[in-house]
């Protein structure tokens, strides 16, 4: 299942929702909690920083491999080239206040998903997470 949102300005809730309501969703709540929190947190990113006043395209959808029972979530845009990945995870020893502000959210999704891998291909930032359902 995939769709296309043009623009993105003020759709994060629409995309996170579309996401969220695809048929390949599991139906086990505390799943579906870490899910969407890494989808929030993907999305977010993109819509917030991807392109120049949310500008933009972000192309979505969602995938389950009936064998395997692998979800999934892939997120790609043509916005400015960013690999979330390549960010230090946070101190989480630190408190809120000596923390450096940023990173927090890819570092949960990382803790929360199996996977998540980072491409950048013909113009286009791609973002793939995956969860074992």
């Amino acid at each position: 299942m995939k769709k296309r949102f043009n623009p993105i300005k003020d759709k994060s809730s629409e995309i996170i929702e579309f996401l969220m309501a695809s048929p390949d969703m599991p139906q086990d709540d505390a799943l579906r909690f870490k899910l969407r929190l890494s989808i929030e947190e993907a999305v977010e990113n993109v819509v917030r920083y991807a392109y120049d006043g949310g500008i933009g395209w972000l192309e979505v959808g969602t995938n389950l491999d009936h064998d395997s029972l692998i979800l999934t979530i892939e997120l790609r845009d043509a916005g400015v080239p960013f690999n979330p990945l390549e960010m230090d995870d946070p101190d989480i020893t630190l408190s809120a206040e000596d923390r450096e502000i940023g990173g927090l959210g890819i570092f949960l999704c990382k803790k929360m998903m199996d996977s998540i891998n980072y491409r950048y291909e013909d113009g286009n930032n791609i973002l793939t997470m995956t969860k074992k359902v």
